[in-house]
């Protein structure tokens, strides 16, 4: 049986998003498929059933391509296409599949606003594929939990997740809008992110006069917070991994975005449910590609959003 490796070195949301890509290649020709990936995002893959080989990105890439050469693989499916993925791929004798960045019409869009990115980054990456003939099955997302997995909440009461994390402070919302939308909820909301954003979860806490309010930040895997997602009845977040393991999870989402846009192809895919993009500014064009740059304020124009907006389309969800 021939054997395929895909390659994502990071980060989490871009490794969900190539869950399609690992399904139907498996599925459609009938391979063994490795993946290959730093050892921080192993565990979004580690429950995967379709990966026959989960290969860690050693510190010595020399060692890594040592061991890659032995596999003798038939395709190298690069969805990473930087430097790194390069050095790797120039000693495998298989044939290479690259997703085109089209850095030119991000360019366009960032510069001038002129948007010709149509697709989805998901369906980009079935765009390098095609000389294998495989095609979106249209299923979405995967995310699969590890059996072990348990949080210990009461599942049958409904709650809300909020995501409140993200890489760039100009991609987050602030203490005041977060804790504003809380003061108007009576569900109970499970605030989840990295230790970086324990202080502020704790301060939300604080602050909020909702007293339904649990700061799980820092304090859980990825795994554990998908396990979070997976049984609320809403996912709130911004522009972050999170949020996509949400559109994995079939999850109804409300997204927050402001330096970032839709418009880049990262918005949730395929969701199903009721998903809803909250934007500043929705038709001006994005700041900057990973929202560490914002033309209209330092701290982030998504700090522009009104609470107000948030808690109508939360009402308008949960409503239904």
């Amino acid at each position: 049986m021939q054997k395929v490796l895909i390659i994502r070195f990071s980060s989490l949301g871009d490794i969900v998003l190539t869950s399609p890509i690992i399904r139907c290649v498996k599925n459609q020709v009938h391979c063994k498929i490795h993946f290959l990936t730093k050892v921080q995002y192993s565990q979004i893959l580690d429950s995967n059933p379709h990966i026959d080989r989960l290969i860690i990105l050693k510190d010595n890439i020399n060692e890594t391509i040592k061991d890659l050469k032995s596999e003798n693989y038939s395709h190298v499916i690069d969805l990473h296409n930087n430097l790194r993925s390069f050095r790797i791929k120039i000693h495998l004798r298989g044939v290479v599949l690259n997703y085109k960045k089209q850095k030119f019409k991000r360019f366009l869009l960032l510069y001038f606003g002129l948007n010709s990115l149509k697709e989805h980054v998901v369906d980009r990456y079935f765009n390098c594929v095609k000389k294998l003939n495989v095609k979106n099955d249209n299923n979405g997302l995967d995310y699969f939990l590890n059996k072990k997995t348990f949080v210990n909440i009461k599942k049958h009461d409904p709650f809300l997740v909020w995501c409140i994390g993200a890489s760039f402070e100009q991609k987050i919302l602030s203490v005041s809008q977060i804790v504003n939308v809380c003061n108007n909820l009576s569900a109970r909301v499970l605030l989840i992110g990295g230790h970086q954003e324990l202080s502020k979860g704790d301060l939300i806490v604080k602050k909020s006069t909702n007293t339904n309010i649990d700061n799980f930040c820092g304090r859980l895997s990825i795994d554990e917070s998908a396990y979070l997602i997976k049984h609320s009845s809403l996912v709130l977040t911004n522009d972050t991994g999170f949020m996509h393991i949400a559109a994995a999870f079939k999850k109804n989402i409300i997204s927050f975005w402001g330096c970032t846009k839709p418009s880049l192809g990262f918005y949730p895919y395929m969701t199903k449910n009721k998903c809803l993009h909250i934007v500043f500014n929705e038709f001006a064009k994005p700041c900057s590609k990973h929202g560490n740059f914002c033309r209209i304020r330092k701290d982030g124009c998504i700090k522009n959003l009104k609470s107000e907006k948030i808690n109508d389309s939360i009402l308008e969800v949960m409503g239904d």
